[in-house]
């Protein structure tokens, strides 16, 4: 099992972070398309960490259940929080002037979603993508 934790706190830690997420996904044989979806959301929640609490970290482990393997990514910033997570949860809302596609976007790229915020400590958000994932 892999366990690694990435400081983000500019634009240029994203494509290193990046990098290591399809490095794992390599080593465990997921194929080119859940790569992209597991990278696809990473990248849109690395981002919304910069934008929205100026950075975090992000902490990389490969995990397994029922003898399937798959990645699992721990975002953790401590930045203003989120006061409504379920209207954060969907499509279209946006406090930023973005698409508002991040969050609903994300969870839907991947097998397993959580978020949890406080507001003013920060919001943690865990995704996993198994190898076999849809």
């Amino acid at each position: 099992m892999t366990k690694d934790t990435m400081q983000i706190v500019r634009e240029q830690d994203v494509v290193p972070f990046r990098n290591r997420v399809r490095e794992l996904s390599v080593k465990i044989g997921m194929s080119l398309v859940n790569q992209t979806k597991l990278i696809t959301a990473a990248s849109e929640l690395v981002r919304n960490m910069l934008k929205y609490a100026n950075g975090g970290k992000v902490m990389l482990e490969t995990v397994s259940k029922n003898a399937q393997a798959g990645i699992r990514l721990t975002f953790q910033d401590e930045g203003p929080g989120i006061a409504d997570v379920q209207q954060a949860m969907r499509d279209g809302f946006s406090t930023g002037k973005s698409l508002g596609l991040g969050l609903p976007g994300a969870k839907r790229l991947v097998n397993e979603f959580d978020i949890k915020s406080t507001l003013g400590a920060g919001t943690t958000v865990t995704i996993i993508h198994w190898k076999h994932g849809r």
